[in-house]
């Protein structure tokens, strides 16, 4: 009897540790599979990009597509994004380090559909600045500039 107790009380012990086993195998694949999916682009030197936004592109859930570029920014910068195109109703968002979005603008202070963001940067870091189109309107080219500005003397 306490053989058969005995027994019983090892096989649920080696299933516990497989199935943690499993769990943590299949979390690795999970994580590796977003890392794959999710590469931002760095800015260039120039901090100037012509691109196009396509279906390729990371879905909003709203219809439209979003393409996210890597800037170092320092503590202090004062910044003006300019994202402008013809195909498309543009958005831009600066997300922080930490991933909460610091600014955003929808449409120009010209009354078009580019979209002019200023901001000041209050932590040192690598950001994300997100292009993205307002709901459906969709894809295709687009002009991004990040400008440092200087103060006036």
């Amino acid at each position: 009897m306490f053989t058969k107790a005995l027994a019983a009380g090892l096989k649920i012990v080696t299933i516990i540790p497989v199935a943690f086993v499993a769990v943590g195998i299949n979390a690795t694949a999970t994580l590796a599979q977003v890392n794959k999916l999710y590469n931002p682009i760095p800015m260039p030197n120039t901090y100037e990009v012509t691109d196009s936004l396509s279906d390729k592109d990371i879905p909003t859930g709203q219809g439209g597509f979003a393409r996210d570029y890597l800037v170092k920014l320092s503590k202090g910068d004062n910044l003006a994004i300019d994202l402008s195109s013809d195909s498309f109703d543009s958005i831009i968002t600066l997300l922080g380090p930490d991933g909460a979005t610091v600014a955003e603008n929808d449409d120009g202070p010209d009354g078009s559909s580019n979209s002019l963001l200023f901001t000041r940067i209050n932590e040192q870091g690598t950001y994300v600045v997100r292009v993205r189109s307002f709901g459906e309107t969709g894809i295709g080219g687009f002009k991004l500039k990040v400008t440092r500005l200087q103060p006036v003397k």
